[in-house]
């Protein structure tokens, strides 16, 4: 029964299916997609009238170039959709300067200004940090960023500001 052209055709389709939905059901990579492309491509060589020998061949040399372009395709898209930050979690990580003094306490907030917006801050160790100081966010909670100092301005500048 499998040395039939006929029965060959039917599988090569069901294959291309199968492959086909498979890709569908799996996130990301593009691993099941060359072998639905190597599928097809057989299905055309089956119903073209090729030998089963022939399909094969068609099959596997359209799978191996399909594999070889969208594999890494797949990963460098997987890369690049995980690593970004959305929302407000974009912040994370990035440094900010004090505007108003953030008390000492937990839940006591001071002013922050991260490139162009303000933001209420409250700090991440407790001890209160000054005005002028540049702050590095490490979360965010709620409509507050926490935040941990990463220099002091110092008492002379202070001193003398306007």
């Amino acid at each position: 029964m499998l040395d039939s052209p006929d029965t060959w055709r039917w599988i090569w389709m069901v294959a291309a299916v199968v492959f086909t939905v498979g890709e569908m059901a799996t996130a990301g990579t593009f691993f099941f997609m060359p072998f639905a492309l190597g599928a097809g491509a057989a299905t055309i060589a089956a119903f073209a009238g090729a030998s089963i020998p022939l399909e094969w061949f068609v099959f596997v040399a359209v799978a191996a170039a399909s594999f070889a372009v969208l594999f890494p395709l797949g990963r460098r898209l997987d890369r690049r959709g995980s690593g970004e930050a959305i929302g407000a979690n974009r912040w994370v990580g990035r440094e900010a300067v004090v505007l108003a003094e953030i008390p000492a306490g937990p839940g006591a907030v001071g002013l922050i200004r991260l490139d162009r917006e303000e933001w209420r801050a409250e700090s991440g160790t407790g001890a209160p940090i000054r005005a002028g100081s540049t702050v590095l966010v490490t979360r965010v909670d709620g409509t507050r960023l926490v935040v941990l100092p990463l220099d002091e301005p110092s008492a002379t500048s202070i001193e003398q500001a306007p």
